[in-house]
């Protein structure tokens, strides 16, 4: 059943509040994964080492979103299946509201050259037991969680 005009515009008009009052964030991770490493990049921004993601766009699911977000911050494009490894709150000391979708690829290819930019400052890919100095924590323990098969560990970012 379609929605009518005035249902559209009140129900876009709700959402619009409720997430303004509420503040809530729902973001993505791509945790790529190739032989018992894994990719981790280094933003510009902000310390540590962390999996690409970023923000889920409106009508985009939180997979599209870690697909999108992997091939546009590191070059590798994702192909088949991705596993959910979980959600999970993020918090830090500029909120408390931030949830992301971290999802698990085993199958990518590289599909255009890594280049410096204004948000990523660099890649690499680590083995499991040896990450890099001030890699992000909440980082290294969905690495661990990954290296042990775990699945929906329940827990903050």
């Amino acid at each position: 059943m379609k929605m009518s005009r005035w249902q559209r515009a009140r129900t876009t008009a709700h959402l619009f509040l409720v997430g303004v009052r509420r503040r809530m964030v729902l973001g993505a991770r791509a945790v790529l994964v190739d032989d018992g490493r894994v990719l981790l990049l280094r933003h510009t921004y902000t310390p540590g080492w962390h999996f690409p993601g970023g923000g889920v766009e409106p009508g985009e699911t939180a997979e599209e979103a870690a697909r999108r977000e992997a091939e546009e911050e590191t070059g590798f494009r994702v192909e088949g299946p991705m596993s959910m490894l979980g959600l999970y709150l993020h918090k830090h000391e500029a909120t408390d509201r931030d949830h992301v979708a971290v999802f698990v690829a085993r199958a990518h290819r590289q599909v255009k050259p890594f280049r410096p930019n204004g948000e990523i400052a660099e890649i690499g890919w680590f083995a499991f037991d040896a990450l890099p100095e001030g890699v992000n924590s909440g980082t290294a323990r969905r690495v661990a969680e990954v290296a042990a098969g775990a699945r929906d560990v329940p827990g903050l970012w």
